[in-house]
Parts: C-alpha cells; sequence; structure tokens
C-alpha cells in the first residue's frame, strides 16, 4: 500500500470539502475510475436490474432478504469472485453480470456469465478473460469490507499484516523472510553434518569398500550379455569344432571336395564353349560359384579357428560372470547402475572427509546469518513502532468522532522472550524469539470507557464497539489507498441509533476520497447517502423478483421513516416522518466547506 504525504492525510478536516474522488487505477486500456453501473440478470430474486450508481456516498436500504447483499454478490462475481451454481435463478439457463467502469474516453466493460450447469466465461471490454485475469484486472478497482473483517481484526497475525500494510513495510518483511531463510537451510545442513565420530568412521569404511570394490572389477555395460554369448558358445566348443571341421574336408580336403568337383565341371563347360557358343553362359556361372565356394570355405576356415573349447577358458568367463551377478544383487540392476553407485559412493567419501571442514564454516555461517535475521528483525520492529504510534494517533481521533474516549484505540508492539529449546536473536539485550514475519507480537487494545485500562480487542470488544473500530481503521487505511471503491456490506451490525451517526459523518467523508457503496439497515446512515437506493421485492407473474428505486424527496424521508419506526398499517406515523425530515435535514445541514452541523 502506497502511503500519501503527511500533509495531504492531515491538512483537512474529517469532513473536510467537496468529494475528492481517488485517483483512477492505471490498467490495460487507461487509467480506469468508480464504478458507474451495475446491472444483474437472473442472479437470485434478481430476474433483471440496472443499478446506477454516484461518485460519491451510495446507501443501499430495504428489507432483509430483498437482495442488498445479493448485489454485493454479484458486484463481487464481476471482481473474479468464485462462481456458485446456486446463485443461478431458478428456472434460468445462466445467470449474467455487467460492471461499467469509468475511464476516458470511454468506460470499461466487465461481464461474466455463470451458467445453471457450471460453466464460468468472462470478458473484459469484448475480450475473453480467464477469472484469474479478471480478479487480477478487475480486482483492484473495488475492495469489499463485510462482515468478516470485523472476525479479522480478532486476529493478531491479521493485525500485525495490517499493520505492515499501513507501515509500507513490505521491502522490509521480503528482507525478514530472506534472512530468516537463508539461517535456517544453512541449520538444516548443519543438522545433515551432525554425525556422530564412531558412525562416520563406519560409514566411511563401507563406501570406500564399496568404491574399491566396483573400481576393482573395471566393468563395462553390456559386459555380462557378451560373456553369457561367449560362454554358450564354448560350451559346444568341441561338437562345433567336430562338425566344422567336415565341413571344410567336404570343401577343400582333397580331390573328391566340392571345390575340385566344381573346377572340373568349370574347365569342362570351358572347353565346350570352343564349340558351342552357349556353353559360355554356363561356364560364367560355374565360376561365380567357384568364387562363392572359395569364400565360404575361408568363412569356415576362420570359425574354426576362433572356436575355444578349452575347459579353462569356459572356467573363466564364469567367474567373471559370477562376479558381475555378485555385484549386482548388491548395487544396482545391470552393470551401468554398479558403476554410478561406486561414483556416487566415491563421491561421498569426498564429502564425508571433507565433512569436519564444511561444519565448521556452517557454524561460522550460523553465526553470520542470525546476526542478518536480528538486524532485518531490529529494522522491521523500528518500522513497525513508528507506523504503530502513527496508526493509533489516526484512528484514535476517528473513533473520537464515532463516540470513544480520546486515547481509546492503541497498537502495541512488543516481543516475545526465547523458550529454553527455542532459537533465539538478541535484540536490545534480550532473547527473543522469531520467525519469519519478524520477532514481533502485535496487538490492537481498546480502552472504551474512560479511566479503565487498554485490553486486547479479543477480549473486550463488543460487536458494535467492533464495527467502529473496523470502520476508524478503514478509513485511516482508505486516506493511503488509490482504490476508487469501497463497498461495506453492513459494516452497522451490532450499533445502536447513538453510534450510527457518527459512523454515517465517516462514511461520508471517506466518500470525499473515494466512491463508497454501503449496505445498512440504520437510518441515521443513510441519512448521510449522496444517493439512496431502496431494494426491495415484489411479486410479479407469481415469481418473486427484487427491484431496486433511487430515492429523492418525499420518497426518501418515507424510507427513512421506515426505517425508524415500521411503515404501520397505513404507511409511517406523523412522528416517524418528522423524525426522518429531522434527520435529512441535519445530515445535509454542511456549509461550503463540507462541514456537518452536529
Amino acid at each position: 500500500m502506497t502511503m500519501v504525504p503527511e500533509a495531504a492525510r492531515h491538512g483537512d478536516d474529517e469532513l473536510a470539502g467537496p468529494a475528492t474522488q481517488a485517483e483512477p487505477a492505471d490498467l490495460p486500456g487507461g487509467r480506469v475510475g468508480p464504478l458507474l453501473e451495475l446491472s444483474v440478470t437472473d442472479l437470485g430474486l434478481i430476474d433483471q436490474l440496472r443499478l446506477r450508481l454516484d461518485p460519491g456516498l451510495n446507501v443501499l436500504t430495504g428489507e432483509t432478504g430483498a437482495g442488498k447483499s445479493l448485489l454485493i454478490d454479484a458486484l463481487g462475481l464481476a471482481l473474479g469472485a468464485r462462481a456458485d451454481v446456486s446463485l443461478v435463478r431458478h428456472g434460468a439457463s445462466s445467470a449474467r453480470v455487467e460492471a461499467l467502469f469509468d475511464r476516458h474516453p470511454e468506460p470499461m466493460i466487465v461481464v461474466r456469465e455463470v451458467t445453471a450447469a457450471g460453466r464460468s466465461t468472462a470478458r473484459m471490454d469484448d475480450e475473453a478473460v480467464t477469472g484469474t485475469r479478471l480478479a487480477d484486472v478487475a480486482g483492484r478497482l473495488v475492495e469489499v469490507h463485510g462482515q468478516h473483517d470485523q472476525g479479522r481484526l480478532l486476529d493478531e497475525r491479521w493485525q500485525r499484516d495490517l499493520l505492515d500494510a499501513y507501515g509500507d513495510n513490505a521491502d522490509a518483511r521480503t528482507t525478514m523472510l530472506e534472512a530468516v531463510a537463508a539461517w535456517r537451510e544453512n541449520r538444516a545442513r548443519l543438522a545433515v553434518l551432525a554425525i556422530e565420530p564412531r558412525e562416520l568412521a563406519r560409514r566411511l569404511e563401507l563406501l570406500e569398500h564399496e568404491a574399491a570394490e566396483i573400481a576393482a572389477a573395471r566393468l563395462r555395460p553390456g559386459e555380462a550379455g557378451e560373456l553369457r554369448a561367449r560362454l554358450a558358445a564354448a560350451r559346444q566348443g568341441a561338437a562345433i569344432s567336430t562338425g566344422g571341421e567336415g565341413l571344410r574336408v567336404l570343401l577343400d580336403a582333397d580331390e573328391a571336395s566340392a571345390r575340385a568337383i566344381l573346377g572340373t565341371a568349370l574347365r569342362e563347360a570351358r572347353a565346350l564353349e570352343r564349340f558351342d557358343s552357349r556353353f559360355a553362359a554356363i561356364a560364367a556361372r560355374l565360376a561365380g560359384v567357384d568364387a562363392e565356394l572359395e569364400d565360404v570355405t575361408l568363412d569356415v576356415r576362420r570359425l574354426l579357428g576362433a572356436v575355444d573349447h578349452d575347459a579353462s577358458t569356459s572356467a573363466g568367463l564364469e567367474d567373471r560372470l559370477s562376479l558381475i551377478y555378485g555385484l549386482e544383487r548388491r548395487y544396482g540392476e545391470d552393470e551401468a547402475a554398479v558403476i554410478a553407485h561406486g561414483q556416487r559412493a566415491a563421491e561421498e567419501v569426498v564429502g564425508l572427509r571433507g565433512l569436519e571442514g564444511e561444519r565448521d564454516r556452517r557454524l561460522v555461517d550460523d553465526v553470520r546469518l542470525l546476526t542478518a535475521v536480528a538486524a532485518a528483525a531490529a529494522t522491521l520492529g523500528e518500522r513497525r513502532r513508528r507506523a504503530a504510534a502513527q496508526l493509533s494517533a489516526e484512528t484514535g481521533a476517528v473513533l473520537e468522532g464515532l463516540g470513544f474516549p480520546s486515547g481509546a484505540f492503541e497498537v502495541a508492539v512488543g516481543r516475545r522472550p526465547a523458550g529454553p529449546d527455542e532459537a533465539a536473536i538478541e535484540l536490545d539485550g534480550d532473547a527473543v524469539a522469531f520467525d519469519a514475519s519478524g520477532a514481533d507480537e502485535v496487538v490492537y487494545r481498546l480502552a472504551p470507557n474512560p479511566g479503565e485500562p487498554a485490553r486486547a480487542l479479543a477480549r473486550i470488544a463488543s460487536g458494535g464497539e467492533l464495527s467502529r473500530v473496523a470502520l476508524a481503521i478503514k478509513q485511516v487505511l482508505a486516506e493511503a489507498d488509490d482504490t476508487p471503491t469501497l463497498v461495506f456490506d453492513e459494516v452497522d451490525t451490532g450499533i445502536g441509533g447513538r453510534s450510527a451517526d457518527p459512523i454515517g459523518r465517516s462514511l461520508w467523508s471517506l466518500a470525499r476520497r473515494h466512491q463508497v457503496l454501503v449496505v445498512t439497515h440504520l437510518p441515521q446512515i443513510a441519512a448521510y447517502a449522496d444517493a439512496h437506493l431502496r431494494i426491495s421485492k415484489r411479486e410479479r407473474d407469481g415469481r418473486t423478483v427484487t427491484e431496486v428505486e433511487l430515492l429523492d424527496g418525499p420518497a426518501r424521508i418515507d424510507e427513512l421513516a421506515v426505517m425508524l419506526g415500521g411503515p404501520g398499517d397505513s404507511g409511517p406515523g406523523p412522528a416517524a416522518l418528522a423524525q426522518a425530515g429531522e434527520l435529512l435535514r441535519a445530515a445535509s445541514a454542511r456549509d461550503a466547506s463540507g462541514q456537518v452541523d452536529a
């Protein structure tokens, strides 16, 4: 969150001046401003509805169940929220939401459709986009604050994150995160290196034996297959030798051999060729056979020369295969796996022999890295304390306008002492616990009654008090936020009439810098609206539908009177109408500078 200069945040009164809207957000296609219009079709009770919004404070009122919060759900869909099939109107094939945002020279259009079958589609300016892309772009234009935010305000981790957002501590948080990550990585390596000396000696002896045994074997990938083939041939050596010798005799041994007979036939054919040329072809064919037969005879001689049927050779082959099989049983499924195991063992031997030196180096690094963690934690803690003082003062000032005593709100930043078995850093002479988020404990405290000590929100705040604290913090943060549109869904939960008027003024003040959309049940808040919209249920053609109406003049007074005392049998009574008129006059009594006449 980008902070604005001090003068910009403190130079004007709480309810200063005419509306000065937040700067438009820079998005693809140009700078985009507030929400102009929201159109909804077939969503829940809404069959078709178009909501046009004012740049300032827009208030939605109406009976419970009329669909006020449903409009917030519709806006959430347009901003990329998860599509819920149950929102599709009964009997409709799909629900559609279209949002128009202010942009020059023409509005930015966002469309989201959800089918009854569960399919969701999204478009921005007629371009199809994913839900994630829609949330990334359109989600930056609107910030929705619901009742769940008040529950989160009780979570001290969220309180810390909120403080960091206010103090613009993202860089300091990142530095802390990286410092802790580096320290933890070094600690993890130290744990691996923490081997007991006798275990180290045993491990070294085993690895050295394995590496030496595999290296001595001088294996080659595929060697076992070659040996099996050679051994099979050696075992058949005698039979091959005897048969091969018989084949050699038939081919080339004496005058009765195949080559001798073929030679005689070739000579006879060549003699006949002199008398009859037709025998020339026969002679040529016989000459080719003679050459081929000579090659075959040479191959037989070579094979016979290579036949090894010596018993000692077979025994050597069997011993080598037995060695390879033994290594494969212990170290891998084949020669390549055994060789790789030997290489790993040798590398681990080198690593273990250097372990003591590495351990010493990492122990030195542990001190250095822990010092870096302490420095990052100290810087982040100092930034948090400055931001806490500023947030306490600004929120407290807003809360005074909401009926709390001066100094009622405090952001306390402390540290937790490290336990005996817990990693610690030294800050200001104390051993302090830490994690990746820093070494600070952040607690929001409230003293709603004068003279009573401040206590943690989770222990003291009622629903109404928590609502006002949440709104005050939102108002302070919004001063430093450029989100064009802020939405508050039933921010008045748990608040009574006396607290409602200050909240209405606070929301109106917030709407001088942002477009604000508020769902409320309280007339004291509704009276401050720049645009008052009434949401109601009607029966049409046997179906319940939701309608919206922009109220002005007498219609607005009637609605405020109904909110004050109920409609009665024939509409609101004279007393309720008079009180409503007075509420409206008081809220409208602003002078030229925008002050509210309280």
